[in-house]
């Protein structure tokens, strides 16, 4: 009954985005970015399903129940103040310029290379997220279809696919107002059941209020900030969140959108936190996301498929914005592909984008068989971005007094810093660091958060270094070029006499 209920659900979507398909009519600018005709309600859902994916959700509850309310609802709590940030300061100036693509924004600022560089740590950034979210599929596949975790994640790829490819960016925004609906409806009815059924009973010290989590770092404060900086302000430079923003409307249903999203993800979010530390000693830390067994052991049928139904319409939301936001970036900013038509009038963009979605899943889904981790790999996509690119991004908007001498070594230094004591950490957000690890002497498990800040604190160190460098050179520079080769004034103007 349970599989029954979530494969009508999944059927339900793919047919909203099958139906909303033709609307992108072989125009490339329909696909990447809905035309910039999204209206107030379908942009707001489209942020919050990228926002509130299976890492806010069973990543979220096997934190929370684990360590603390705030190292899983940092999660969410993260995207939120993500949206919140975007919509007070970003989303307007970002909508106006009318952008396909967040590396473009980059190229126009900074130049080609740095649109190039951002674009590769973007896609790279990007596969891990879409992983986290075919971590989710795997597991619950496997534990309620029986079938191999592997084989788990295939097959969300493939249902995600099968409506991305065909309708871009609209089936992106249809799907993921159905989505967002069942997800809150889901995450709501969740946390009344529990309340009602074993009461809202927090174990001692890990409740939203007991905030040594957020004081003290032997109860994880360092991680717990280190999430939600990562999240709250390297999440401001997602190529998803931006498509969508650069598909509203107006600047101003942009902006009201992400405020939307902002409180949409919190009301999700939320829940699923204290119903992990609800039931801490209901389902305890056997094997597999604490969630799923709490819905597969304990919960009516009912709940689960609604809560299931939630959760895969939420990963594939997420999966969906991206692929096609990094297949976007690989065609367009990596490949170079700013003409959209060729010579004989074709729109092949449109072609080269679909078929670029083939690789992009492809080296998602080895991350997600390599690391089957769901909250983690979210938070380590985006600290590479806090690292590398969030600082260039602000600067271009208070000041035109930018070079891309400074926006490279931003770029180079806070991206090396952050790999260097990543590979010399031995744990990552808590958990073991088995991604690529360098047994050492000088760093222990106790240092884990602290790479987040240093590799954005030499990120702003390296930029305004930079341009302080070359404010002082300008006036020596100057007043170095010899007189004989000093610029000529302008010639007179030739006077034609009749």
């Amino acid at each position: 009954m349970i599989i029954l209920g979530i494969a009508i659900s999944v059927l339900a979507v793919i047919g909203i985005g099958l139906l909303v398909a033709r609307k992108v009519d072989g125009d490339s600018v329909n696909f990447l970015v809905a035309g910039r005709s999204l209206g107030l309600p379908l942009v707001a859902a489209g942020l919050m399903g990228q926002a509130v994916d299976s890492n806010a959700t069973l990543g979220n509850t096997d934190l929370a129940g684990s360590v603390g309310f705030w190292a899983g609802a940092s999660l969410p709590l993260g995207l939120g103040l993500c949206l919140l940030l975007t919509g007070l300061f970003f989303a307007k100036p970002m909508n106006r310029m009318g952008l396909l693509t967040l590396p473009d924004f980059y190229r126009i600022k900074y130049g080609r290379g740095v649109e190039f560089s951002a674009s590769i740590l973007m896609i790279f950034s990007f596969c891990i997220l879409l992983a986290g979210n075919l971590v989710a599929g795997g597991f619950l596949f496997e534990r309620f279809l029986g079938i191999p975790y592997t084989a788990g994640v295939l097959l969300i790829v493939a249902i995600v696919l099968t409506y991305t490819v065909t309708g871009g960016m609209f089936s992106d925004a249809y799907t993921a107002l159905a989505q967002m609906v069942i997800t809150v409806i889901g995450s709501l009815a969740l946390l009344i059941w529990v309340a009602s059924t074993y009461g809202i009973d927090i174990p001692e010290g890990m409740g939203p209020f007991d905030l040594g989590q957020l004081g003290n770092s032997s109860e994880g404060a360092v991680v717990n900030w280190a999430t939600l900086i990562a999240l709250g302000i390297g999440d401001i430079v997602a190529i998803d969140f931006m498509q969508r923003i650069f598909s509203a409307r107006s600047p101003e249903i942009a902006r009201r959108a992400c405020f939307v999203g902002a409180a949409g993800t919190a009301v999700v979010g939320i829940p699923y936190a204290l119903v992990a530390l609800a039931t801490t000693d209901l389902v305890g830390a056997g094997s597999g996301p604490r969630l799923l067994t709490l819905l597969d052991e304990h919960a009516p049928a009912g709940l689960a498929i609604l809560v299931l139904s939630a959760i895969v319409a939420a990963s594939c939301s997420t999966a969906n914005g991206a692929i096609l936001g990094t297949a976007s970036v690989a065609t367009r900013n990596i490949a170079g592909r700013t003409d959209r038509t060729d010579a004989a009038g074709r729109d092949t963009l449109l072609r080269d984008v679909r078929l670029t979605m083939i690789p992009v899943v492809a080296v998602a889904i080895f991350f997600a068989v390599e690391v089957p981790q769901t909250g983690i790999l979210l938070t380590l996509a985006f600290d590479l971005m806090l690292a590398a690119l969030i600082v260039p991004f602000v600067a271009a908007h208070l000041t035109s007094r930018i070079t891309t001498a400074a926006a490279v070594a931003a770029m180079v230094a806070g991206l090396g810093v952050r790999l260097v004591l990543f590979v010399l950490t031995p744990t990552m957000y808590g958990v073991p660091n088995t991604v690529l690890h360098i047994d050492n002497s000088l760093i222990g498990p106790g240092f884990d958060g602290w790479p987040t800040f240093f590799g954005f604190l030499a990120s702003l160190l390296a930029f305004l270094g930079t341009l302080a460098v070359q404010r002082l050179r300008e006036p020596a520079e100057k007043a170095a070029i010899p007189a004989d080769i000093a610029p000529l004034p302008a010639p007179e103007p030739v006077v034609q006499h009749g």
